[in-house]
Order: structure tokens, then sequence, then C-alpha cells
């Protein structure tokens, strides 16, 4: 990964597009208040999904968010809305369709599709479709700008990046609510409105920048970043209207286990007092998990081609997509309607025999539910831990998925984590202090599935009775969907003062590898030194000067910077230097920058400065490099593109 500096003097040219860790704030308080619409997006793994309150009308002071149903393709020249946009891009071949077929009202010439017919159709021919790419955005080990999507899309077939592929999904929800709603009317077009746009709560710093690159590659003037966790539970509070506070107490800590289509996203919010009133803070996040809905779909896809196998049908690589794909149909039929027993699996043919030769069979409620309990949430101890296998030494490219399936030992791996946190928050029998959690709540596509939070909650249980704990209360939400949506809605009503706030700020601490001043030694280089720059929890739109010494900074020439952050160190203030960090603080990007050198300064030379951060209110970072006399600064600005020569 590359990244250059600026703000000191001069930028270098670059032949690349470049993402700053700088996140800018760009949204003003005093122009997001006018707006009428208050929006709140999904932007999801597996569905896209929006919701609104319209503050412009009638009792606006008791409205709750509405959905919006997405006017989008859903069969060659047949456009309807739909409650969901499914992340999914469908890139034709020259002549594959014919003229007209992908047109909106807002797009007559559109040679692409967006959403459901996107989804349908692209499971057929799965080397056109575009999928995971929220997964793709967040992958370190790729250039997120490159055109790299579809994964294994055949050689001279159509490719997008990651980030534009994000960038289309809002791209349209913008579209879509332009003429489904705003009209002609150009202060009502959603890009004007105040936007508060979810992440998982588990994306770095780099993830969200890339999430708000997309967004403004939409044209959304007024973003505001929201962890998804949070979100669904603002929606809780939303539909529970003032009886929320009936069903949490003070000592209370909520896990909200959050699973959708590419990740599990684990979060505690603790339930104290101030002055009087309940009070709800978010005390804890996982780590990036790559464990959720797609790996469910490939399991269910290797059930079904074993059966296949057996019969004594080998599928090639394209129909092994394809059947990925119609497993998550088949999966998803089933969680939606609980009244069918089996979905059908369909598998076309190859060569000539594409539709004569095509591949049937089907998949029944039990085998899912068997295959999804016991292979995703087999019952394991609460001392359990992920397993981490050995890596292969050449591996193929592609997705960083979680080692080990086991979403509950990721869980109980979770709660031992941030036991002390749990053990100063929760309550217990008697006034005991118990570290586990003592309320649940459920989120994301794959949850749906009443099986899968029976177990979860079963396990929680018999988790708790071990400890000494009580039951773990289950608060209800009602639709999954669009809990994101609609909570993200409900906080951008929180911004203009109205509603409940969940304290929460950085999600994580994040610090700058700082190298030890010691004599050379042949063959290693000095130790690096974590230097805490945002600590865990540091508030939206607050900074502060790093203390301690000064630092000095290399202008004129290339030099690397480490850049960490860590989930499990909570009590690190900004300046405490961690000298033995590799157990708890990981690596996020590795960078390289060539900060310009002004006036008398030449290249290579060592500039004393200090450090200064700031957390905006768009829920991303500032890094500041300040001279001793304040008359220079430079903010390092991160590069996620691949140099390439």
């Amino acid at each position: 990964m590359q990244s250059r500096g600026c703000q000191g003097g001069p930028e270098s040219p670059s032949r690349h597009p470049r993402l700053c860790l700088r996140l800018d704030s760009f949204s003003e308080s005093s122009t997001v208040a006018a707006s009428r619409y208050v929006v709140g997006i999904d932007l999801g793994t597996t569905n896209c999904t929006l919701a609104y309150v319209d503050t412009g009308v009638p009792d606006a002071e008791e409205a709750t968010p509405v959905p919006f149903s997405i006017p989008q393709v859903v069969q060659p020249g047949i456009v309807e809305p739909r409650p969901l946009l499914p992340s999914f891009l469908y890139l034709p071949g020259a002549s594959e369709m014919a003229a007209g077929s992908l047109a909106l009202p807002w797009a007559p010439e559109r040679d692409f599709a967006v959403g459901e017919f996107a989804r349908n159709h692209g499971g057929l021919v799965p080397t056109r479709l575009v999928s995971s790419a929220k997964s793709w955005l967040c992958h370190p080990g790729i250039d997120r700008r490159a055109p790299v999507l579809p994964w294994k899309a055949p050689e001279g077939g159509r490719q997008v990046s990651p980030l534009e592929a994000s960038t289309r999904y809002l791209r349209h929800l913008a579209e879509a609510w332009n003429h489904a709603l705003a009209g002609k009317d150009q202060e009502h077009r959603l890009e004007t409105q105040e936007i508060i746009l979810t992440v998982p709560a588990s994306f770095d710093a780099v993830a969200r920048e890339l999430t708000v690159e997309a967004a403004r590659g939409a044209g959304f003037e007024h973003v505001t970043l929201l962890e998804e966790p949070q979100a669904a539970f603002y929606a809780w509070i939303d539909a529970s209207r003032n009886s929320w506070r009936k069903q949490v107490s003070v000592g209370d800590a909520v896990l909200i286990c959050d699973i959708g289509g590419g990740t599990t996203d684990l979060t505690l919010i603790a339930v104290s007092e101030e002055d009087g009133q309940l009070s709800l803070t978010r005390v804890a996040v996982g780590e990036h998990i790559l464990l959720g809905g797609d790996n469910m779909d490939l399991a269910l896809a290797h059930t079904v081609g074993q059966a296949f196998a057996a019969k004594g049908t080998k599928l090639d690589a394209a129909q092994q997509l394809m059947l990925w794909h119609s497993c998550r149909a088949a999966k998803e039929k089933l969680f939606t309607d609980a009244t069918l027993t089996s979905a059908p699996v369909t598998v076309l043919g190859r060569g000539r025999s594409v539709i004569g030769g095509t591949l049937k069979s089907e998949l029944t409620r039990a085998e899912v539910e068997r295959v999804l309990v016991e292979g995703f949430f087999p019952v394991c101890a609460r001392e359990a831990t992920p397993m981490r296998s050995r890596a292969v030494g050449l591996q193929e490219l592609g997705l960083p998925y979680a080692s080990d399936p086991a979403i509950t030992k990721h869980l109980a791996g979770f709660l031992t984590r941030h036991q002390e946190v749990l053990a100063q928050r929760a309550g217990g029998k008697k006034g005991k202090k118990i570290a586990h959690p003592t309320a649940l709540l459920f989120n994301g596509g794959v949850m749906k599935a009443g099986p899968l939070q029976q177990r979860v909650v079963i396990l929680m249980n018999q988790w708790a009775e071990k400890l000494g704990a009580g039951p773990v209360k289950v608060l209800q939400e009602n639709d999954l969907d669009l809990a994101v949506a609609r909570g993200a809605a409900y906080y951008g009503l929180v911004r203009r003062g109205k509603g409940v706030r969940i304290r929460g700020g950085a999600p994580r601490s994040y610090y700058v590898g700082v190298e030890t001043s010691l004599p050379a030694i042949p063959g290693a280089r000095p130790p690096i030194k974590a230097l805490c720059v945002v600590p865990f929890g540091m508030e939206e739109g607050t900074e502060g000067d790093v203390p301690g010494q000064e630092f000095g900074l290399v202008v004129g020439e290339p030099a690397d910077f480490r850049f960490l952050g860590s989930t499990a160190r909570r009590t690190d203030t900004i300046g405490t230097m961690v000298e033995e960090w590799e157990d708890e603080i990981t690596e996020l990007s590795p960078l390289t920058a060539t900060l310009p050198a002004t006036g008398e300064q030449g290249e290579g030379l060592t500039v004393p400065v200090h450090l200064h951060s700031k957390v905006t209110e768009v829920g991303t970072l500032e890094l500041w490099c300040i001279s001793r006399d304040g008359k220079q600064r430079w903010k390092l600005e991160f590069n996620v593109r691949e140099q390439h020569e």
C-alpha cells in the first residue's frame, strides 16, 4: 500500500488516485439541519435498504422511520419497487441482452443491472455477476480501486472495482429516490439530505474511509457513518417506544449478535444511570470476522455437490459457482416461507447441453438446518476459542474468510476477551458481578432463521448457568432486513436532539508505529513501539494533542509509516506507548509516504514534530504532524492502491 502526504508544501505528482486517512468531515451541521428528510442507508453485503423520516409533515415530532421501496429491474424490461435492493451487479456480455432490457425510467440506455434481476439472472452466469462487494471493499490484500470483480471473470470480460460496485449501489438508491420521491424538487433530492450510512462495527479506518468515498462518488453531500449493530439497537428502541426502559435496566449488558451475508459483527452495549435516567454506551466491538451467509451458502453448495458426485456427476468450476448462487436462493426461500419443506436447486449443463443437461436437486429444510446449525453454531464451551489453521504456503487469492466456521466459538472468544468489561458492567444475582451478557438482540439476514436464534439462546443460557447468572433476555426485533436502515434514520433524529443516544466513539484504539532509537545491529531493524493516537471510545467531534515527547518526522523522501489498531486494549489513553504489542495490537495497513520538504529543508531531513489527532463528526479519523514552531503541518494521506510500475 502506498501513500503520500500533503498540507505541508506542494504535492508531488501521483499516477494513482489515493485514499486519505485524513478522514475529513464533509457535512456541515447547519446545512444538514435544514434538510427535510433524514435518511438511513444500509449498504449491505447481500441487500441494501433505505429508510427515512419526513420532518416536514404534521406531527413530525412523533414520526418514525419509513422504509423506501426501491424501483429496480426485476425481469428484462420490467421495473418494479422492492423493499430490498439486492447487492448484486450484473455486467452482461456484448449483445447478451436485448436493447432496453435493463432500462430504468431515469436511465433508458443502462447496460448493467443492479438488484433483483442481477441476483437472479447472475446466478445462472456467475462469471458476470459482482457479489460480496462489501467484503472485498474491506480486504486489505487487494487494490480496492482496481477492476477485479467479478473475481473469476473470463478474460476480456467486464469488471469493476469493489469501490465502484459500492458506488453504483448507492447511486442506484439516489436515482430511485429522486425519480420516485423527489421528482423535480431539487431540495428533496437524496444527495442533499442528511444521510446516515452504516458500516460494520469491525470496519477499520481504511474501510470506513472507502465507504465515505463511495458515498461521495454517488454524489452524497452530507454523510455520517454509524455502526450497524448500534443501528439495529436504535431500531429496537424506536420500535419499542418508551417501553424499552422497562425491558432493560441499570447493570444490563446487551450483546448484539449481527450476522449478515459477509460478516459476523459482535457488539456490547452497557445500560447505566446518569442523572436519574437510563444511559446507553457501546463498550466493546469484535474483530472483523469474514464469516456469514456467504460461507453458509458455500457449505450448502458443498452438500449438494457431494450428492451430485455420488450419482457420478462432477461439476466444473463455473457450475460450482452456479450451484453456490442456486443454494443461496434456495436457502432464502426456506428462510422466508416457513411453510416450505424444500426448495429447488438448479445448475445448467455444459457446452451444447446447456438446457438439456440441466442438473436439478433440492435442499430440504431439515438438511439446511442440519448443515447450518451443526456446522456454524455447534455447541461449545464458554472457554472455547476459534481454531487457527496453519497457513498453506501457496494460496489461491480471494477473500480472507475466517478459518473456523464455528460462529459460536468466535462468540465465546469475544466474550472472553471482554470479560473484564462485562464484569464491570453486568449485574448478577444478589449484586454479584458476572462476566456475561444479560440481554441479547439479533440482527442480520442469517439470524432470521429461528433454529439459529434458538441455538444461540440455548448456548448463551448454558454459559450463564455455569457462571451463576440468570437466563438472557431476548430483545425482539420484527424485521431484521430493514432494522439497520430504520435505526440509522432514527439516529439522524438523535443527531437533531430527538430520541435516545448511544455513546460510543471510536470502536477501537488506533496507533502509529514509532521506531526505537537504538544503535544499528547487522541483520536487524530497530523494534517498533505502538503510540496510541486515538483511544477506544474517543467521541466523534473531539480532538487533542498527543502528549509527551516530540518525534522526528522524515520529510523529502519516502518513509515507512505503521498504522495499527486494537479492540482488546481499552484502557490505553492518547499518548500511551506500547513496547510489546504483537499479541493485542494488529497492523492494519503497511504504508509508505513522501512528505514534502519546504523552505530551507532538504531531502531526507528529520523535522521535530508533535502529533494531533481527531475523530470527525462523520466518524472517521485525522492525524496531523505539527512542527515545533507550529508553522508547518503535515496530514498523512494513506493510499489503498497497490503501486504498480
